[in-house]
């Protein structure tokens, strides 16, 4: 969660510059300005993975974090294809399209890990839960390390001893 810290501010902090970036493309034209809607999105998306990930007490479950990936990912494909169409039109400088190209990039990989911890997180509970069921079904389990324990007779030693 460390590194997703990092990345996740280093993202809010391009994002800052692409929406400084935004209002300038607001005065060049009404069509440039339709990039402010996907920009203030993914600021939305990003202060809540940022609010999520930090502090003491906040927790995010791995399928909270994955569906936030996934929208910030969704967002930048989106962003990734208006800059794309509207680059020269809107006179978007080359430093900010590759910067946000390279966000999106990390957004991806991170989304792939985090979705992936998600699945094997869902896995794990599963695998859990059945085996709480199975004990107390009464299938086994009774040893003291989880083993199916002692069974059968001990005799006690006759005699003196």
């Amino acid at each position: 969660m460390t590194c997703m810290r990092v990345t996740v501010a280093a993202m809010a902090g391009s994002l800052l510059g692409a929406t400084l970036l935004g209002g300038a493309a607001l005065a060049q034209g009404a069509d440039c300005s339709s990039i402010q809607k996907t920009l203030t999105e993914r600021k939305d998306i990003v202060g809540k993975v940022n609010a999520a990930s930090q502090g003491k007490k906040a927790k995010i479950t791995a399928a909270a974090a994955c569906t936030l990936f996934t929208k910030l990912q969704a967002n930048g494909t989106e962003g990734l294809k208006w800059i794309s169409a509207n680059k020269d039109w809107c006179s978007i400088p080359d430093s900010f399209v590759e910067g946000f190209k390279a966000d999106h990039g990390r957004v991806s990989t991170l989304k792939t890990k985090v979705c992936q911890a998600a699945v094997q997180q869902a896995a794990m509970e599963k695998k859990a839960r059945a085996m709480a069921a199975q004990q107390q079904q009464g299938g086994g389990g009774g040893g003291l390390l989880g083993g199916p324990g002692l069974t059968g007779s001990f005799r006690v030693p006759q005699g003196a001893l």
